[in-house]
């Protein structure tokens, strides 16, 4: 919903109540709340027995669109719920309202706003999707939501990718597989499409061919070469790497030579451990810039004890979109040197807290209850760092459904992350931690891990967070657990693929009702156990994107 306003100015009463539509020309998140008081007042002088005038409707509803833009989605909703009370049979402020709360992650909200934009327009092909998504998102069942999106706008593969995604929830996995394989059929260029099918027939257990349609499409289409790095990309990903690098010699044969090919064979001589065949391939590519290859550069560095040569790769990858997932490298980095950076970055001691939430055994055992109900896929997904267990959908956030379990542990966990925040060190500018503004609550994702008997996580971080974290819900008993650490979360240690002689920076004992929260930057790893259901929430928050100033405190 983010689409470019069409004029700005500062805005008075007076000009909202004339004739003409008000042209604005700021969307600085400085001068939202300026605008907003003019905005306001206007709207309250307003009244649902009178005409509203033009002007007013139109600058209300592109301050919405601005103050979204600018990351005040609190304020859009206020501005569009004033303007629905008066003009409630208006669709388009309906749909408008709808991506405002979505914004704010209110999604019962935005349910029920797109509900009456599609009351109101059936037609509308983005209201339909808008919709069903956030129908899905809350945990409705959205299948025949989704279906009629596609026949308001057939060729809409966000609707298809979203029907394949309600089918899988509503325990159909073999439709969203047909229905999938069939729009691939007709689409074999579909990028989404494939990775989200491979991604079904993985987690249903099917790990010797779950990347069968790449290989279909990239016969129907033997010159497209993203559609073979994918294809590639998604194999290389299960660690197969004799069958990625003949994906590559067979695409070298029919397409010719590509920057994108000698880049894959660098990451998987460098993944697979071909030392000598790495540092030949990173030395012939050393023109190319691409963040696959700069991390692939780079871990090879740490893996030969190159610290100087890793240090100016992951320094230089920091300057472009990786930035987030070279930070937990650089800890590594100065920490094999000796460097006071490292404390500085990972905290001395660690920025690591444990919260025990208000929670009695009755109410963990039924939102263990709900969790289990969502886990129904075989397998964990295959770029996650699940191993003997499973992961629920981590492109549907858990804490957006409407069970009233989830949203109680939702807004038991928002209380902990403020506290949580409110006892951080001050702002550190440039800090990836700390050095951010410190405004409202959202979350980059949320889901929930189900480990069983002998579990336990890789050793990884979470570049799309700001703060993550580790809720227990649910652990083995005593007897089964066995001797400590098993089952404990574990922080600082490099991932074993590394090969870095590094100590932990500490481990935390798991307890029922135990939130962990740590900054998204550290490496962490949960350690195996003997027997038993090891149930957890985990989440990112968001790094926040304005001030708090600029905001409403929480409510």
């Amino acid at each position: 919903m983010r689409t470019p306003a069409e004029g700005r100015s500062i805005i008075g009463n007076q000009a909202l109540r004339s004739g003409a539509r008000v042209k604005i020309i700021s969307d600085d998140p400085t001068q939202i709340e300026a605008r907003w008081v003019h905005l306001q007042a206007a709207l309250d002088h307003a009244t649902p027995t009178g005409e509203l005038p033009a002007a007013l409707r139109f600058t209300a509803i592109d301050f919405a669109r601005d103050a979204l833009k600018a990351g005040c989605a609190v304020l859009a909703v206020q501005a569009l719920e004033a303007l629905v009370g008066l003009t409630p049979d208006e669709a388009a402020v309906w749909q408008l309202l709808g991506f405002a709360y979505g914004d704010e992650q209110d999604i019962l909200k935005a349910v029920g706003a797109f509900a009456q934009a599609a009351r109101l327009a059936p037609h509308e092909p983005v209201t339909a999707l808008a919709h069903a998504r956030s129908s899905l998102d809350a945990g409705f069942q959205a299948a025949n939501l989704f279906e009629h999106a596609l026949q308001v706008a057939p060729d809409n593969l966000e609707a298809v990718n979203g029907w394949a995604a309600s089918l899988v929830a509503q325990g159909q996995p073999a439709a969203a597989e047909d229905l999938l394989a069939h729009t691939l059929m007709r689409r074999p260029d579909w990028l989404l499409g494939h990775k989200q099918l491979a991604a079904l027939r993985w987690t249903s257990g099917d790990a010797h061919n779950f990347g069968r349609s790449y290989a279909q499409a990239c016969a129907v289409q033997p010159q497209n070469l993203p559609l073979r790095l994918a294809w590639f990309s998604a194999v290389a990903q299960a660690h197969d790497w004799e069958a990625a690098l003949e994906i590559i010699a067979n695409g070298e044969k029919i397409i010719g030579a590509s920057s994108g090919f000698v880049v894959a064979r660098a990451f998987v001589a460098s993944e697979s451990g071909d030392r000598a065949r790495a540092e030949e391939l990173f030395v012939q590519t050393a023109s190319i810039k691409d963040d696959v290859l700069g991390i692939a550069h780079m871990r090879h560095g740490l893996r030969t004890a190159q610290w100087d040569k890793a240090e100016c790769l992951a320094l230089e990858l920091m300057k472009g979109p990786s930035a987030q997932m070279i930070w937990p490298y650089l800890s590594l980095i100065w920490r094999l040197r000796g460097d006071a950076q490292a404390p500085w970055l990972d905290g001395a001691p660690p920025y690591i807290r444990a919260f025990d939430l208000d929670y009695s055994p009755g109410e963990l055992n039924e939102l263990a209850a709900v969790l289990r109900r969502l886990h129904t896929a075989q397998a964990p997904y295959i770029e996650q760092s699940v191993r003997g267990g499973t992961q629920t959908d981590t492109d549907r956030h858990l804490f957006f459904r409407a069970e009233p379990e989830i949203q109680n542990v939702r807004a038991k966990v928002c209380a902990a992350i403020r506290e949580y925040v409110a006892g951080l060190p001050p702002h550190v500018p440039g800090h990836p931690l700390l050095g951010v503004s410190r405004g409202r609550i959202r979350f980059s994702g949320s889901w929930s891990v189900r480990l069983r008997r002998q579990g336990f996580h890789v050793s990884h971080t979470h570049p799309m967070g700001w703060i993550s974290s580790a809720l227990y819900v649910s652990l083995p008993g005593p007897d089964q657990l066995g001797a400590a650490p098993a089952g404990w979360i574990r922080f600082g240690a490099p991932p074993p693929g590394l090969g870095l002689n590094l100590p932990a920076y500490g481990q935390f004992e798991p307890k029922p009702g135990r939130l962990i929260l740590f900054p998204s930057t550290m490496w962490h790893e949960t350690l195996p156990f003997d027997a038993g259901e090891r149930l957890v929430i985990a989440f990112d928050v968001m790094r926040p994107r304005v001030s708090a100033s600029m905001l409403p405190p929480p409510t």
